[in-house]
């Protein structure tokens, strides 16, 4: 997994496109109007997203389409899961030890004799 990857997604407008992106391919004028930003901003903000193997593009015409690739995003996931079973392991014990002071409390109270 290559760090710039993080820092091409890391960027507002990208990332706009990236979650306009997400459901449906959009045109040009489509992600101007979506993300607020004039069209010669929008288009090199698709390519640095194209260059960096984020997206497909269809031509229509006149027209381009845009569309996210899966494979960028599946290398992304496969990342994430490498910590995410850190994390898990992790927020498991704090359960456990949460859990067992829990019942320590229960039974405490449940020791102290009523007057």
């Amino acid at each position: 997994m290559d760090a710039e990857i993080f820092q091409i997604l890391a960027d507002p407008v990208r990332l706009r496109i990236v979650e306009t992106l997400r459901h449906s391919e959009h045109a040009v004028n489509d992600l101007v109007d979506k993300v607020e930003i004039h069209q010669s901003g929008v288009s090199r903000h698709l390519r640095i997203l194209q260059e960096a193997g984020f997206l497909n593009v269809r031509p229509d015409g006149q027209k381009r389409f845009y569309s996210l690739r899966p494979e960028p995003f599946q290398e992304l996931d496969a990342w994430v899961a490498n910590y995410r079973s850190v994390w898990e392991q992790r927020l498991n014990k704090f359960a456990r030890a949460l859990d067992q002071k829990q019942k320590q409390k229960q039974h405490s109270r449940r020791s102290v004799p009523n007057d």
